[in-house]
């Protein structure tokens, strides 16, 4: 069965840093852009950061813009998010998603098809 499994979530203190992991199977990984959304406790699902097929092109909201690196490994069929001086509105449960449906935008959610169940993330001192 298809999946995608994302993992690394877990309480932080403000300015730490951080690498989510999400682990794709079932689909050939490396034929599909990914994106990672997160949703904050009350709030709407929100674009992180989307990369293509290749890795060679990365799109990122002005969120998180400079603190936030999306990169993917196709041989380990694994994308990651490296998170860095995290702050306490980071805390979220963090989604990846797979497969662009044509073109549609990066940042809006139903652009994308598959979904994994999320890992949160608690930035607290």
């Amino acid at each position: 069965q298809a999946q995608l499994v994302e993992s690394g979530g877990g309480l932080v203190q403000p300015g730490d840093s951080l690498r989510l992991s999400c682990a794709g199977s079932g689909r050939p990984f490396s034929g599909y852009a990914m994106a990672w959304f997160r949703q904050a406790p009350g709030k709407e699902r929100e674009f992180v950061a989307s990369i293509n097929l290749s890795g060679g092109t990365k799109v990122y909201s002005d969120s998180v813009k400079g603190r936030f690196t999306i990169s993917r490994d196709n041989a380990k069929n694994t994308l990651y998010l490296q998170i860095e001086s995290l702050k306490p509105e980071d805390t979220a449960t963090y989604y990846c998603a797979q497969g662009q449906r044509g073109n549609g935008p990066v940042e809006m959610s139903t652009t994308w098809a598959y979904w994994g169940q999320g890992t949160h993330v608690t930035v607290s001192s």
